[in-house]
């Protein structure tokens, strides 16, 4: 009977964007398990039955982004289902996507650096979640203007990090003409009392004004060094050796010519 099946441990969240995925242990023999999710408000929904996984994705039933949610995971057997006997089942903790979501990272569709100008242009992260014309909702259609993102950035081999500011998907600040700028963008939910950041994009380079030097430094500089020493040995020793020789040259037919006229 149910009796003696295990129940459910370490059961965890994990979310990004809104896609929800619960986790637990250990992993059912003899047994499956069900997920149960219950809300403060919604109809109990019911997720992976009869599953012999330990993670169930849970993202259909958490639509109401800003709902507070459990998740009951029955330990039960297939023919026992039917019965009325409730099957032992474990809870977890409490989970709201709309604060406890991970922002994921923001996607860079273009940047330029102008004179004095750095410009960057972003995306927003997209959400398993659809509009009725069947688009993906963006973390932004649901975060509205509690969203805002963050350009940090900072001159080419620097450690120096500035930042700033915008609720809109562009960037443009002000940086030393002619330099080379290192930036990534990430979103930030300053309402959080957690995961108030989110991921950071991968970090780009700007390449206005660079050369050789700046890409691979001192060891460049060293061999053209060595190149410029070698081309003005060559420039002051072959003369002379094409001189002497020239010498040689003709001393040596002076000689043949002085032997052939004793002959």
């Amino acid at each position: 009977g149910y009796k003696d099946l295990p129940t459910a441990v370490n059961i965890t969240w994990s979310s990004i964007n809104f896609k929800t995925i619960l986790q637990w242990q250990p992993k059912p023999s003899g047994y499956f398990y069900t997920v149960e999710i219950h809300g403060q408000t919604s109809d109990v929904k019911r997720k992976c039955i009869l599953t012999s996984e330990t993670e169930c994705d849970v993202t259909d039933a958490l639509r109401n982004v800003k709902e507070t949610y459990t998740a009951h995971i029955l330990s039960v057997k297939p023919a026992e289902m039917d019965n009325f006997e409730e099957p032992p089942f474990e809870v977890s903790e409490k989970f709201t996507p709309y604060s406890q979501t991970v922002i994921g990272k923001p996607e860079i569709k273009d940047y330029s650096q102008k004179g004095s100008k750095l410009n960057v242009v972003f995306k927003d992260p997209l959400t398993p979640y659809i509009f009725p014309n069947g688009s993906f909702m963006s973390i932004q259609d649901i975060f509205q203007h509690d969203l805002e993102y963050k350009l940090y950035y900072w001159k080419d081999q620097s450690s120096g990090k500035k930042d700033v500011t915008t609720k809109s998907h562009n960037f443009e600040v002000s940086v030393d003409s002619g330099k080379n700028y290192c930036f990534y963008v990430q979103g930030i939910i300053p309402s959080r009392r957690e995961n108030r950041n989110g991921q950071e994009s991968r970090v780009l380079c700007t390449s206005v004004g660079r050369n050789i030097l700046d890409e691979y430094g001192t060891e460049v500089f060293i061999i053209l060094a060595v190149i410029a020493v070698v081309v003005i040995t060559l420039a002051i020793v072959l003369p002379v050796v094409l001189c002497k020789r020239k010498k040689a040259k003709k001393a040596r037919a002076v000689r043949e010519k002085e032997l052939l006229n004793g002959v």
